[in-house]
Formats: structure tokens, sequence, C-alpha cells
């Protein structure tokens, strides 16, 4: 072995529960996890770290965010506080569109360095592994050079990036008067290039009453099928497009938001096996008052993932001990269920399980360890951060 981790307490997140090891220990050998257990029967190896009681956790996991984007959207934040709404900002120009102006004139290297310091600051809360949408460019070019620069993200810092191709994010203007044709571009020119690029892991869509109809929104599934790449949803978000039964029929990995998700909707995701992912801090920035179905989620089996949302203009959020918190003390999930929403079932919502997510040996070596008494402290504590050290794929 490589390196022994001993004198821990770990959570290793493999259900059922938080499949806790008192008095635990976890060899890593080549950045993978070789044995994990109790810590009088931890194999020898080269190096070995007393971790002096603390908790392990398996890395946390960001599974949605928007983190490459130009500029920011203060401006908007004081109009909201002012009383206007999301839709109406975006109606006279703002929202998303305003994102797209500043992220056109942006160069890929300024997209990146102005994305690094929102990453480290999921690094420096745990994070090993981080989702990042594209959506902002919607041109051509301009999403190549955002699905470019988030891969850069994983050059520049040592943590794992999926990508996300989201063009049908909004309709540029541009394209104003002709949303089909905008369609006809995102699905018979953007995917294709995309997909032989190799620059985007799946594809998203904001499927809105400010977005995409369902109908348009099954075409860019179609066309991400089609090319061989997994999919997502933004769905019921601000009003029920059924979009999540939508997603699900087309075995998205997640569909995301989901606070106007009907029982239709968690039925298909349940059959499907798609991921609920709540967005706590987007419901709290644009003071949402429905609540996601959290009972008939849990009551369905359907797993529920956890994310920042970090975004310019409805979450700028770059804490996932913070999200754990929102989401306990909104939606009234478990600290179970928030830890596994970063971890575990995070890992599903990337059709990643398989990688990360728990501390089960075979999985990267992707690990948190945490300065508390109790796992619960990483949920109840807000704008302290008690981790330790992180480690990714064995260092």
């Amino acid at each position: 072995m490589d390196r022994l981790w001993t004198n821990a307490r770990i959570a290793t997140m493999a259900a059922p529960g938080m499949g806790v090891v008192e008095h635990g220990a976890l060899a890593a050998k080549d950045g993978r996890i070789a044995w994990v257990g109790p810590a009088g029967e931890a194999p020898a190896a080269a190096e070995t770290i007393d971790c002096a009681g603390r908790w392990i956790t398996p890395g946390l996991i960001d599974c949605h965010t928007h983190l490459v984007h130009g500029g920011d959207r203060a401006h908007e934040f004081e109009l909201r506080l002012q009383g206007a709404s999301y839709a109406e900002i975006a109606r006279a120009g703002g929202g998303i569109v305003s994102t797209m102006r500043a992220t056109r004139a942006a160069s890929e290297a300024e997209l990146v360095a102005s994305a690094l310091p929102r990453l480290d600051a999921l690094i420096a809360e745990g994070a090993t592994t981080v989702e990042v949408k594209s959506g902002y460019g919607l041109s051509l070019e301009d999403e190549l050079k955002m699905l470019r620069a988030a891969g850069a993200l994983g050059r520049e810092r040592k943590v794992r990036i999926a990508t996300t191709f989201l063009g049908a994010h909004a309709l540029p203007p541009e394209y104003a008067d002709n949303r089909a044709g905008y369609v006809d571009l995102v699905c018979e020119t953007m995917i294709p290039a995309v997909a032989k690029a190799g620059l985007a892991d799946a594809v998203d869509a904001f499927c809105e009453d400010i977005g995409f109809t369902p109908q348009e929104t099954g075409r860019v599934l179609e066309a991400a099928r089609a090319h061989g790449l997994r999919v997502k949803l933004h769905a019921e978000q601000l009003s029920n497009q059924h979009g999540a039964a939508l997603a699900a029929s087309h075995g998205a990995l997640s569909a995301d938001h989901l606070e106007y998700l009907d029982d239709a909707g968690i039925a298909a995701m349940a059959a499907a096996g798609t991921v609920a992912t709540l967005l706590p801090g987007a419901f709290y920035f644009v003071r949402e008052t429905r609540l996601p179905p959290v009972q008939a989620l849990r009551d369905a089996g359907v797993p529920i993932a956890l994310a920042t949302d970090c975004n310019p203009g409805t979450s700028p959020l770059t804490s996932p001990l913070l999200v754990m918190n929102m989401a306990a003390t909104l939606f009234r999930l478990t600290v179970e269920e928030c830890l596994a929403g970063v971890t575990r079932e995070a890992a599903r919502a990337l059709g990643l399980r398989h990688e990360i997510g728990t501390i089960e040996p075979g999985k990267s070596c992707d690990l948190a360890i945490w300065d508390v008494e109790r796992p619960a402290e990483l949920v109840y504590r807000m704008g302290l951060n008690p981790l330790h050290a992180r480690i990714w794929k064995g260092q």
C-alpha cells in the first residue's frame, strides 16, 4: 500500500445509511482506495497518517454549477430587492442574456481566470469533483470556448471536472424572432460539434416558460442521445412543464430544481432511476416559496442530490457546506440525506457512481478529512469550515 490513514472515524456513505466505521482506517494504492475497515486489521503501508480521531468522508461533489461565465449580475440582485421578479428581469434583457454578453466578450483565458476563485472556494470546502455547464455563449464558437475553459480548470487545479453542454439555456438576441432556427442550431450544429470535439460529458436544457418548451427540449435530448451524450435537465423550477417526466423518458441522469414537480414526474423519475438534484441556494436567492416535494421523492425512492447551482444570477454560491445547511433548514433533509446528497447521490447524478461518491475499494481515493466530533456538524454550522485535509486521487 502507498498510504494508510488510521485512527479515524469513517463515513463511507456506502448504503444503507452513512456506513460508519468507528476506530477505522483506509489504505490507498495507485490513487485508488485499496482497503477500508477497522484500524486493528489495517494492512501495512509505505506511509501512515494518524488522523487523531477525525472524521473522513468521501470528497464532496458539486454536481450542478455554472462556474464559467463572464461578469456578474449584482445589479439585478439590487433590482430584485426592489421587487422585480426573475422573469421580469429576463424579459427586460437581463438574466441569462446579460451574462451571455459578458461571456462572449471574454477570452477563454479570461473565463478560466475568473472561474478559478470560485473553484478554489469549492475546493477549500472539500470538493474533489465539480460539474461545470456551458450555456452563456449561445453560439457555437462561444459555447465551445466555455467548454474548453471548463476543461482547463481541471488542468489548473487538482480536481475532477465534469462538463455539460447547455446550449438550450436561453434564446440569444440574434434568434429572438427565430426560435426554431436556434433549436435547429443547437441540435444540428452545436451538439454534433461538441460531441466530435469530446468537450462534454452530458447535455442539459432549461425547460421553462422563459426557456424552452417541452417539445423543443425533447428535440435537444434526442439529439444528445443520438450523439452518444448523457442527458440532464433544468426542470420544474418556476412552473410545471412536465420536464422531469420528459427527462426521465430519455434516461436522464438527473432532473434539477424541481420545486413544481408533480406526482407523475416523480413516478417517471423513480422508474428511470433519474436523480432529483435539489438546489437550495437558488430557492433561497430568488425567494421561492414553493418547496420541492421531498417527502414524495423519498416515498418513491428517488435518489436526492444537492448542489450549489453556482451561477451569477440566481445562486452566486460557492459553499457545499452551506448547501447542506440550507437543504436541512429549508427542505428538512436529514443529516444523512445531506451528506449523501453531496457524495453518493451527487456521483449518481453525474453518472460517476462507479468511480467516486463512496469510500469503497476500487474507487478513486477522493477524501475529505474533518475536524468535527460528529457528521452533523458539517450540516449544522454556518460560516465555519472544519476541513482538515482534502485528498484527491490519493494525494
